[in-house]
């Protein structure tokens, strides 16, 4: 491409094209971190023209002013003998770590809210989002404090500490040990706000704190090290996702899955990327705070906006641009640089819709694979492990789309902009959305179906030793089955029973060899039941039980499988189910609560009453399935389990997920490399670190949208995926209509006069600014 900082430097031709991949695969966020440390570095255009009359003296973090005498003089050790400062290292593993914290914490969140603290669907998501959201806001602060009042070096230790702290709490909220919901709760919300203020604002701060380590003559170091640096980010973030929900689904604490260890790993990982950081504080490059630009332009936007409506009457002559009221007191260059900003941040309008649909990969899309089966044949995949596949397939594909689909569109003379490269993003992620509903409404065909207001289901199950005619007297409830019932008789399926009132007596008729028995038993609507008929001497008689408040999302929980047992002995049975898993079915037809366990093989159970010990073979738990397991000793063989499905187990394949992932991440690598190449193309040298907040905050408001549509929509899942791909549809037309009318400045007209005078060796970061060097 023709503009400005998008050209690969010849020396750089066998690095970048894949770096790229991994430097802006998986978050926008530490895209425009490091973007910034490439681009930003020319020269403040301002610093030529100061003068005693300028009120206003610009200044950008990135500015490369000569180095303070108390900087010490002596090169810093470098790596094996190369160019490269000792002291990166630090920061890279650092990174790797910090990234490994975040990506591996957020990862299980969805879930944790889900299945511990008991929220529902919509809370979650709405509590993961706010989270998200304000992890992108605080890199303005971080920023700030960083610019103009501790330095870098300092934000990122006293923010790593908030950060460690906020993960230290957020694992003792997933005690199970520790106080009631309320007090867990309160820890968890406490713990992710400090983690948000701790990641966003060390976020802006370490991959320029690196960039700072090098001397101004190693430019091209500098530019690998940015490629190293990402590599970090992204093996930190793919591990993470891919390990942490093992260690929540695969490892059991306290009898259910272990949150505190999936939340406990991520957090020690941050303790070891404080400690390395602080390993090499005496070999940093320490540069002090300089200033905030973005302060800066807010300033000159508001005076120029509040000078504009002071001077309504007309006396004075009219300018040709509204920002030009703020010349009476700051410089030109600074007020056409503004200028050149405003048009851009007036394309990032519609962009916060994008990221709406690009996060809900850890949530919505993350509770729609807890509702699949996650047998992969050879390999069994956690719902919240699909996560993985976004920064996987952005390392395949932005390669892909560089030495491939973008040359064969060039080569049938198609002028793909960068533009056209966004607006096609972003009807990638419609599709995508528009497949995740076709796959929600498959996955609602296959569920079981749901009672409905003054509506139950009921299932009998005989335990006699012979077969039971069972009918609900009334007149609108007719025989349950047209058969008798069976000793032992699997249930096909729940049936369906309506209610005059929300809760009513139902009154049932038994007819067991020549006996009639009638019984009554109390029910409410919305509930599932089951009427357990057996033996009573020569007669029968019946127990109503209530099953679980809601069983499709406790057979549904993560990865797992929902069991209970009935017992028909004499005896207490105590049933072992795993190592940390135990529950006690009572005598004489007690009946358990559901508990949940892993997905898989149980052959041999140990069992155990007062005087013996038996194993009972369950077969094989499948994912999303509620089993109930009989306990009988019907046969000379010793006490057996007697397997009823109440819950089938998920039909629909993971892997379906994968189109919608593939689409979604295509979109991506559309949407947000070129969007951040094309803004850093059009944006003065000195706007780089305020565009870089700007995008952070479309990041940000995009994730507040999703949370106002799943706490306040009220939509059924389906609906809710195509509420979004109409609306970002919507948006991508409104958008391109913009990018039509938008006319691309040429880099003469984005350099200033200062730029031009900037000596090619001169500053910190020159090399990469005039050689035009792309990250």
């Amino acid at each position: 491409m023709s503009q400005p900082g998008m050209k690969l430097d010849s020396s750089l031709d066998k690095v970048p094209l894949f770096t790229v991949g991994w430097q802006l695969s998986q978050l926008p966020t530490e895209a425009k971190c490091l973007r910034r440390e490439s681009k930003e570095p020319a020269m403040n255009p301002f610093q030529k023209n100061e003068s005693k009359e300028t009120l206003f003296s610009p200044v950008s973090t990135e500015e490369v002013p000569p180095r303070p005498p108390s900087l010490p003089k002596k090169p810093p050790p470098k790596i094996c003998g190369s160019n490269y400062p000792l002291s990166i290292a630090f920061i890279v593993v650092n990174e790797f770590c910090e990234r490994f914290s975040y990506y591996g914490m957020k990862a299980v969140l969805t879930l944790y809210f889900l299945y511990f603290l008991h929220w529902n669907a919509d809370t979650s998501t709405s509590v993961y989002h706010a989270f998200s959201s304000l992890c992108y806001f605080t890199p303005i602060l971080g920023a700030t404090i960083a610019d103009s009042w501790l330095g870098r070096f300092k934000t990122i230790v006293y923010l790593s500490l908030v950060y460690v702290l906020g993960h230290v709490i957020k694992s003792l909220g997933a005690l199970p040990i520790l106080g009631g919901q309320m007090v867990h709760t309160v820890l968890s919300l406490i713990g992710l706000s400090l983690i948000a203020l701790g990641t966003g604002g060390i976020k802006p701060c370490v991959a320029a704190f690196g960039g700072d380590q090098f001397e101004e003559k190693h430019a091209e170091e500098r530019s690998r090290y940015f490629s190293v640096f990402y590599l970090a980010i992204n093996a930190g973030s793919l591990i993470s996702t891919f390990i942490t929900p093992m260690l929540r689904g695969d490892v059991q604490c306290f009898g259910e899955d272990c949150y505190a260890l999936a939340f406990g790993v991520p957090g020690l990982l941050m303790v070891i990327a404080l400690v390395v950081f602080l390993m090499g504080s005496k070999i940093y490059r320490k540069p002090p705070p300089e200033g905030n630009i973005a302060t800066q332009v807010v300033k000159c936007i508001r005076f120029a906006i509040s000078n504009r409506f002071k001077n309504r009457s007309g006396d004075l002559p009219k300018q040709q641009h509204w920002l030009d009221w703020a010349a009476e007191k700051y410089p030109k260059q600074l007020i056409m640089d503004v200028k050149a900003l405003t048009r851009i941040l007036f394309l990032y309008i519609p962009l916060p819709m994008f990221w709406a649909l690009l996060d809900q990969q850890g949530s919505r899309w993350t509770l729609q694979a807890t509702r699949m089966n996650g047998n992969l044949g050879s390999f069994v995949l956690q719902p919240d492990q699909m996560q993985v596949l976004n920064p996987f397939l952005v390392l395949i594909f932005i390669p892909l789309f560089d030495l491939v689909i973008y040359r064969l569109i060039s080569k049938c003379g198609i002028k793909f902009s960068s533009l056209r490269k966004m607006a096609v993003g972003m009807i990638l992620a419609c599709l995508a959305f528009a497949v995740a509903a076709v796959v929600e409404i498959k996955i609602n065909e296959m569920a079981p179906p749901q009672p409905g207001p003054q509506e139950i289901f009921l299932q009998v199950l005989n335990l006699a030793d012979d077969e039971v005619k069972v009918t609900v007297l009334g007149d609108e409830n007719n025989s349950l089955l047209v058969e008798s019932i069976k000793s032992f008789q699997k249930m096909p399926h729940y049936s369906k029973l309506h209610l005059k009132t929300k809760s009513q007596d139902f009154h049932f008729n038994l007819k067991y060899h020549n006996l009639s028995v009638y019984t009554k038993h109390s029910v409410e609507e919305r509930n599932w039941y089951s009427l357990i008929i057996r033996e009573s001497g020569k007669s029968i008689s019946s127990m109503m039980v209530k099953d679980a408040e809601n069983k499709p999302q406790t057979s549904h929980k993560a990865g797992t499988t929902a069991v209970r047992f009935v017992n028909t002995l004499h005896k207490e049975v105590n049933i072992s189910l795993g190592a940390d898993i135990s529950l006690s079915v009572g005598e004489d037809y007690g009946v358990s609560a559901y508990r949940t366990v892993q997905r898989g093989e149980y052959p041999a159970m140990r069992c155990q009453t007062k005087d013996k010990d038996f194993s009972l073979n369950l077969g094989l738990l499948d994912f999303g399935a509620a089993y109930l397991f009989v306990i009988a000793n019907r046969t000379n063989q010793g006490p057996q389990a007697w397997k009823m499905e109440d819950i089938p187990a998920n039909k629909m394949s993971v892997a379906w997920q994968l189109p919608q992932y593939a689409l979604v991440t295509a979109g991506e690598v559309m949407f947000s490399v070129t969007g951040l190449e094309f803004s850093y193309s059009q944006a003065p040298s000195s706007m780089k670190s305020v565009l870089q907040a700007a995008w952070l905050l479309t990041v940000a408001v995009g994730n507040i949208i999703v949370l106002v549509v799943a706490q306040f929509g009220g939509l059924v899942q389906w609906a809710e995926f195509i509420l979004f791909s109409c609306l970002l549809l919507v948006v991508c037309l409104i958008f391109s209509v913009m990018g039509y009318y938008y006319v691309p400045l040429k880099p003469e007209d984005i350099q200033g006069p200062a730029d031009k005078q900037i000596p090619h060796t001169q500053g910190n970061m020159i090399n990469l600014e005039t050689k035009k060097t792309r990250l």
